[in-house]
């Protein structure tokens, strides 16, 4: 859909209208309006700087140039740029327009010239488009609607230990909540972390993570003993297709930046390493701008859960129909004279079965469908053959559990 030449002010406010409400990615956004990246670029920075008359036609004359802008603005521009060097142009403008609201600042394509001809901006190798997700992610219409968390690839202190920084966020603010360097990435040391954001921000509906431990595992469902707790507290845990990282994109773009500004310069210890992750984190929240929200920052659009951590982790509920059998210690259970293996990670809790049809039920785990029970053969069908039905229950409980 190119500029309609009979109505480009309404095309062009369209397109900004759909870049802030970041539905599409921007390459993709400029295909369907017919213009080039460039193009695109160019009437967010006037919109962002004169509003929607930014967008109307201008003289086809130059009217600014690099070196007519005032030396002590460069050099504000210049001495930003130093605490922040791995920040482009769109970014040093939206931050410096928040700081000085009331001084005018060049355009970001201005600004990068500035930095050119200082030598401050190095040529970057070109990224690959996001492929489209394998299967419908949830997409949060507000603040604690999806978490998303993972580890950082280890890297090596000064004293030679392996850091695994665990990072959780929001991703409907980009909100960075926890960024806390860990030895390794067991439960064991994950759950207090997760412990203590829960009890700051309050519960998410959905976590979203890959498929590794200990967020997954090779168990029924892929439950592990971190996300069933998850399941306990009434969030549902959502996973990537395996391989695809780009299905967190958010969250990768996240640690991109966190490498660039902290794991390429490694401290000495974790004391000095969790020092500088929470200046990392604190820059990320209240002073980094961010294209996805529009160039505001995190903390802008963030406000706590109001589903508080429980101080006493509430016991599964399941609907009147369900049929509830207890997991024993060996992670089977009796089902109609026989014993059914679901995993040893739920002993001890109970499990939900509805009956899906004369021969099929589906088994529940809280809020979460975990396999599909053959009654006629008394074991869970394989995983790949229960899959186009679990797809369709997990995207049924994952909607409800967003209603709640």
């Amino acid at each position: 859909m190119p500029w309609k030449e009979t109505n480009v002010l309404d095309s062009r406010l369209q397109f900004i209208a759909l870049y802030q409400q970041d539905i599409m990615s921007f390459s993709e956004l400029c295909r369907e309006f017919g213009i080039s990246r460039t193009t695109g670029y160019k009437f967010i920075d006037r919109y962002s700087r004169d509003g929607p008359r930014g967008l109307e036609d201008m003289p086809r004359v130059a009217y600014s140039h690099p070196n007519a802008t005032d030396i002590l603005v460069q050099q504000q521009i210049i001495d930003l740029r130093s605490q922040h060097p791995n920040w482009g142009p769109r970014k040093l403008r939206a931050i410096l327009m928040r700081q000085f609201p009331d001084q005018p600042w060049p355009a970001a394509s201005t600004i990068g010239e500035h930095l050119k001809t200082r030598g401050l901006v190095s040529s970057r190798r070109r990224r690959k488009a996001a492929a489209t997700p394998s299967y419908d992610l949830t997409k949060p219409d507000a603040p604690n609607g999806v978490w998303t968390a993972d580890f950082k690839g280890q890297f090596r202190l000064g004293n030679n230990d392996f850091c695994y920084p665990l990072t959780i966020c929001d991703r409907y603010s980009r909100m960075l909540l926890r960024c806390q360097a860990l030895p390794n990435t067991s439960a064991q040391l994950a759950k207090p972390v997760w412990i203590a954001t829960f009890r700051e921000y309050g519960l998410p509906r959905v976590i979203r993570t890959d498929n590794g431990a200990p967020f997954a595992s090779i168990a029924t469902g892929g439950i592990s003993r971190l996300s069933a707790w998850w399941i306990r507290l009434g969030i549902f845990p959502e996973r990537i297709a395996p391989g695809k990282p780009q299905e967190n994109g958010s969250h990768e773009n996240m640690h991109r930046a966190l490498k660039q500004d902290v794991a390429r310069n490694p401290r000495a210890n974790f004391k000095l390493q969790q020092i500088a992750n929470d200046k990392f984190l604190s820059d990320y929240n209240h002073l980094r701008p961010h294209e996805a929200i529009g160039m505001q920052v995190p903390a802008d659009l963030y406000v706590d859960s109001p589903r508080a951590y429980p101080l006493i982790l509430p016991d599964l509920q399941y609907p009147s129909d369900y049929i509830v059998r207890q997991v024993r210690i060996n992670g089977d259970f009796k089902w109609h004279g026989s014993m059914v293996f679901v995993s040893e990670i739920l002993t001890g809790e109970p499990v939900g079965l509805e009956q899906l049809d004369d021969q099929y039920w589906a088994l529940y785990y809280g809020l979460v469908p975990l396999a599909i029970l053959d009654d006629h053969k008394k074991h869970l069908m394989p995983a790949k053959e229960a899959a186009p039905k679990l797809k369709q229950l997990m995207k049924e409980a994952r909607d409800n559990t967003s209603k709640c």
